[in-house]
């Protein structure tokens, strides 16, 4: 189980981090090396969108890769992991498959860090 962990939060690092990278150079203007979603860059109109999600994407794929932060790094990760599938979903097949890898290796270590975020769902937080 643990292994499998170690596996999803290295894929998640190395995607993130990818993407990330991938996304300044379509910033700078520079060819990507990467192939970009020509829908997923139409929602980005305001380059300070593109940029404050890549700048996310390249600082949680980096805390992923050293294994610091996880489950602070999950919870950034998980809206955007959640967009990103309903982009693939509804706007771009093309990269369903790898949405749905992200889905799947972002729920595995959200299940495995669990624990921290039951305080998060508690009816009557403990006070102080």
């Amino acid at each position: 189980m643990t292994i499998l962990m170690h596996v999803c939060r290295v894929l998640l690092g190395i995607l993130f981090l990818c993407a990330g990278l991938n996304g300044y150079f379509v910033i700078f203007g520079l060819e990507p090396f990467i192939a970009t979603s020509p829908e997923a860059m139409a929602l980005f109109e305001f380059k300070y969108l593109l940029v404050t999600e890549k700048t996310l994407e390249i600082i949680c794929g980096i805390f992923l890769l050293i294994n610091q932060y996880i489950p602070l790094v999950i919870a950034i990760l998980t809206p955007l992991v959640a967009n990103i599938l309903l982009l693939h979903l509804f706007l771009d097949h093309s990269l369903l498959p790898l949405a749905i890898v992200l889905v799947i290796a972002n729920a595995y270590v959200l299940f495995y860090y669990r624990k921290n975020f039951m305080g998060l769902i508690e009816r009557k937080p403990t006070s102080l």
